[in-house]
């Protein structure tokens, strides 16, 4: 069985053709290029703006011209994650789709249904000729995976439509009215290089076999984090041994949850049995925390491949510094929601470390609901930066998405599902960060839902979209476009 075989067919067609195409954030030209075709040889409206994004827009079929128009609304890019041992460019690579048990996901990389299905879903709607709807726009957001580019820069003037349907929820029976904000937060931590000692080796120090997944949506879940537990590992080893430390790096993404994480040190060769006995018992001890959540984790050591007469390390306060800085660093949820039970109010996802010739990078996504729970932990952060003597700085800063309970296709969408599945569309705010709420800014009476698929670990390796849930929200998209009410 492949893909097409799958019902509804016009959407796994197209999100099987997506999955030919290379679309990693900031590497979006071929898909741009590919859907202009498409829409050309399917006479729609196709228009790009200064940003990236593209605008197709559909006449209303016969009959629902006096409908209210609306925009269906997902983003081009992917997050590109995989495997250790896979070979694999998301610049040139195509994604390889497999079924299993009732779920399509990915050959050891990222499957990019978050958002390509939505992507897929509303094409399908401007290609299909059987489907009714009023007047019928598509906006399709450039790089959202490294910090909402397109929609920092739509424009208003370009939209005409009055409700908008986004795309990117990722779990079916539930809508989402509301999501939460964030910002990037960066930390240069300047550091000083010297020689290694000559009776020395050079060794990787390894944590890996994490699952990963999404900073938002799966943050609350008691995930490991690389960084932070190398972090551990290396502060351990630093308190009974003499360690030099050369190179550091974990994680790839800001909005994923780190999987792997390493560090070249030099080490004393008499000392390396001791220290394997040293990450041995550490990676006993976190089993005993994580042994549900983490079955596959892994801390190793071994020979590093580098020249020790070309390679210098961190002199000893530079060194002792980044661990003291790496271990302090928050991480995962701060705060749970008082006024959304069970939702994450704020949390912060240590994604990135990055080492360079004279500073090592530190970087952090901090999501909130509430725009105070966004800054209490910016200045957290701050006052960490300032204590380490790192550089600080913020960046790609986007609003929540306030909830509207009266939203009217709020409640056309519930009424929509229960006439059609005969249970309640669960109304849900999201932790994960949505477009919608900076897609209003330049048009603030857009009345906004957002719905998908059910997908599961998004940003990581084993991310699968259900199949069953597919077609649920295809029929509920579709009869919601059959419900829009007249302008």
């Amino acid at each position: 069985m492949t893909l097409h075989d799958l019902t509804p067919q016009p959407l796994w067609q197209i999100f099987s053709d997506i999955c030919k195409i290379p679309r990693p954030s900031h590497h979006e030209t071929l898909i741009t290029q590919t859907i202009q075709k498409w829409a050309k040889e399917h006479n729609i409206a196709c228009e790009i703006d200064a940003v990236g994004n593209l605008l197709l827009k559909k006449p209303a079929t016969a009959g629902y011209e006096n409908r209210k128009t609306v925009v269906l609304q997902a983003h081009l890019d992917m997050v590109p994650q995989k495997r250790d041992n896979k070979v694999h460019d998301f610049t040139k690579d195509p994604i390889i789709p497999q079924i299993k048990d009732g779920w399509v996901t990915a050959t050891d990389t990222t499957l990019g249904a978050d958002n390509g299905i939505g992507m897929a879903s509303a094409l399908a709607l401007l290609f299909d000729k059987t489907t009714e709807h009023g007047p019928l726009e598509v906006l399709l957001t450039a790089s959202e995976e490294t910090g909402m580019v397109g929609a920092f820069g739509l424009q208003p003037n370009w939209l005409t439509a009055d409700i908008m349907i986004n795309t990117d929820a990722e779990e079916e029976g539930e809508i989402f009215v509301g999501c939460a904000g964030g910002t990037d937060v960066l930390m240069h931590l300047p550091i000083k290089r010297v020689d290694v000692t000559r009776n020395k080796n050079f060794y990787e120090i390894s944590v890996h076999g994490l699952k990963g997944g999404h900073s938002g949506i799966d943050i609350h879940k008691g995930l490991g984090n690389a960084n932070k537990l190398l972090a551990q590992l290396l502060a351990k080893i630093a308190c009974q041994f003499e360690l030099d430390i050369a190179h550091i790096e974990g994680g790839t993404l800001r909005n994923a949850i780190p999987r792997k994480a390493i560090a070249i040190v030099a080490l004393k060769p008499e000392t390396v049995g001791a220290i394997e006995k040293l990450i041995a018992d550490e990676l006993n001890e976190m089993h005993s925390i994580y042994h549900a959540k983490e079955p596959g984790l892994s801390m190793s050591i071994q020979t590093a491949s580098l020249n020790n007469t070309n390679t210098q390390v961190l002199d000893f306060e530079s060194m002792t510094t980044l661990i003291n800085l790496l271990n302090a660093h928050p991480n995962g949820v701060s705060r749970m929601s008082d006024a959304a039970i069970g939702v994450t109010e704020t949390s912060l996802n240590l994604g990135v470390i990055e080492a360079h010739e004279t500073q090592i990078t530190i970087i952090s996504l901090v999501r909130s609901l509430i725009d105070s729970g966004k800054v209490f932990l910016v200045n957290e952060l701050k006052s960490l930066a300032s204590i380490a003597g790192a550089e600080f700085t913020c960046q790609n800063d986007y609003p929540g998405w306030a909830p509207d309970v009266s939203s009217p296709m709020l409640q056309i969408a519930k009424q929509t599902y229960e006439s059609l599945y005969g249970t309640e569309l669960k109304t849900m705010i999201i932790h994960a960060g949505l477009e919608c709420g900076l897609l209003k800014k330049p048009y603030p009476n857009l009345d906004v839902i957002s719905i998908g698929p059910t997908i599961k670990r998004a940003h990581s390796p084993d991310e699968c979209v259900e199949i069953a849930s597919v077609e649920k929200y295809w029929n509920l998209l579709t009869h919601i476009l059959k419900d829009i009410p007249v302008k």
